[in-house]
Formats: structure tokens, sequence, C-alpha cells
């Protein structure tokens, strides 16, 4: 399976000082459902390599549903590079609104640490398409702005 669509209700233990979720919180469950949808697509236990920027777009309140979707968008011979997305709303009102979005990438490693390769992903939909040339046009981008080794 190429995505994991996690829900839950944001909790009062969640909350910052300002009364809204903790940024960290919300950066966890990114962790988690990458987590979810790179493990059950390796089928191995993975690790985190890196995750691309965070911009939150608006608070999450206690009590909101929260929905974090994770699709796999592109793979590597290593690497998974998972699009996840995070949407929050009022329950009564079904009303969600996206949150913050970022690209979490992965690895698979055996248990002594060392990085194994991944099946090939290839997308089908016009969305999973477009959304794998989005993510390989930014890791070229990436790659290209590196010092020469």
């Amino acid at each position: 399976m190429s995505s994991i669509t996690l829900r839950f209700l944001a909790e009062p233990s969640t909350v910052n000082f300002g009364g809204k979720v903790h940024g960290g919180t919300v950066m966890k469950w990114i962790d988690e459902a990458g987590y979810a949808c790179a493990t059950r697509w390796a089928r191995r236990y993975c690790v985190t390599v890196s995750v691309g920027s965070i911009r939150f777009q608006r608070p999450i309140m206690i009590g909101d549903l929260v929905e974090v979707q994770a699709r796999l968008a592109y793979t590597g011979t290593t690497s998974m590079n998972i699009a996840v997305e995070v949407r929050a709303g009022d329950m009564k009102t079904g009303q969600m609104a996206k949150v913050t979005e970022c690209v979490v990438v992965f690895v698979a490693v055996e248990p002594d640490g060392k990085t194994i390769p991944v099946e090939a992903w290839q997308p089908e939909t016009p969305s999973d398409i477009a959304l794998a040339q989005y993510v390989k046009t930014h890791l070229d981008l990436a790659r290209a702005s590196l010092p020469a080794a």
C-alpha cells in the first residue's frame, strides 16, 4: 500500500501556552504517519533521513479532528520520499482545512543500520504522476546545489 491516513482528535495534553497544538506535536504526527507509510511499503524497519520545509498555515485547536495523510511520492534505490499533508477541522461542521504539508525521506535499514534497497514505486494516477514529478524535480535541484565532492 502506498498511502495511509491517521485520524484522531487533538487532545488537551498536546497544547502549548497559547492554547493551540504544539508545532512539535504536529511534526511528531508527520513523522509517525510517514514511518507507517514507508515501513508498510518497504516491509522493513525504516528511519527518517530528512524532512522538507514545514510551514504552518493555521493552528489546530483542542477537539479538532486531525487527519495526517502520508503518500509515497517517489522512490530511489534505497530511499522513499513520502508526501505528508495535515488537515484539521471541527467535527460538528465537517469543515477541514490544510494545516501544513511536507516531504519526508525514509530509508529501510538492516538491524545493523545499513540501508537496503526498496521496491520501486510506479505512479499510476495523474495525481500520483504529478506528485512524483514534483518531488523528482525538487531532488534534482537540491542535488545540483550541493558542493562538488
